[in-house]
């Protein structure tokens, strides 16, 4: 097998996953996304050469991209560019997990400041602002009264781009210093972990701790359902733990970073990762690519 890794830069999530494929005798190329240009009416043979492609650009507009022209071109590629665009953006994935029946924070949408503040208010204070893009925690902001939730949605809406005057509002919920963030592959959560801080947010881009979280059958079961939710794949789910209703899924990265969850899980998770995409990829590459099922539509109608 051959299988393209797609990256902004390399970072020590791309090296792990480089040192992981000799391990499985699949050779590899990382193809820097900054540098592709793409003819929209002819495919690509480049990409022919490829059984799969694993997606990690750091800039999710650019992996988007990406994604829907290789797909365009029957190229497999991980996440799938349905799955990407939904964990993309926040409003997205929560439609998808009240669909499911997934249990969510409480959470709002408003377009105007005035609007939005009596949102909050029927919420309650403390409450949090999100923007529907972004990750590593940021723009994030805690509104705990009126004269701040005004202050920041008239800075969103005066400086913000356009999805910054899409006011995505979520109760804040009590969590015990942590979150945890679990990691599922196809029907599988294969580890977890608890990012303690002290601090409210408690992503590890803003300085949380790591350990091991058990993977319980009850975990289990909400994290797949909620990675099916969204088209299931290679994701990372974040989740609160609340003191009455138990577990409450609050996001899912389509592009999860991992560095700080091998050692406390002990876990591989790259392997994990190539394990999927090969199995998945083996099938899929067996299929018509899209340049001959195209190929095929040409020749029917001219045999017509």
């Amino acid at each position: 097998m051959r299988i393209a890794i797609l990256a902004s830069r390399v970072r020590v999530e791309e090296k792990l996953l480089v040192e992981a494929l000799p391990r499985r005798g699949v050779a590899h190329e990382i193809i820097d996304d900054g540098q592709l240009l793409f003819n929209l009416a002819q495919p690509d043979e480049r990409w022919q050469a490829y059984d799969a492609v694993l997606s990690r650009s750091v800039s999710q507009s650019r992996g988007l991209a990406v994604s829907y022209m290789l797909e365009h071109w029957g190229i497999p590629i991980y996440n799938s560019a349905q799955v990407t665009a939904t964990c993309n953006d926040k409003l997205l994935t929560t439609l998808a997990l009240l669909r499911a029946g997934v249990p969510t924070p409480a959470t709002l949408l408003a377009f105007e400041q005035q609007t939005a503040v009596e949102g909050i208010e029927t919420l309650g204070y403390p409450a949090v602002l999100k923007p529907v893009t972004g990750s590593w925690g940021r723009l994030l902001a805690r509104v705990n009264d009126r004269d701040a939730a005004e202050a920041i949605l008239e800075h969103q809406e005066t400086l913000g781009g356009y999805q910054h005057h899409i006011h995505y509002i979520q109760e804040y919920i009590e969590k015990p210093q942590r979150d945890i963030r679990a990691f599922v592959v196809g029907n599988r959560t294969i580890c977890a972990i608890y990012r303690t801080s002290a601090h409210w947010v408690t992503n590890t881009a803003r300085g949380a701790v790591t350990s091991n979280c058990p993977v319980t059958p009850e975990l289990n079961e909400l994290c797949t359902r909620a990675a099916q939710a969204v088209g299931g794949g290679i994701l990372a789910i974040d989740l609160f733990e609340d003191e009455q209703r138990g577990y409450l899924v609050n996001e899912i990265n389509a592009t999860m970073e991992f560095r700080n969850s091998i050692a406390p899980t002990g876990v591989d998770i790259p392997q994990e990762i190539f394990e999927y995409i090969c199995s998945h990829a083996r099938v899929r590459v067996e299929e018509p690519s899209y340049a001959d099922r195209a190929n095929g539509l040409v020749r029917a109608e001219a045999a017509r």
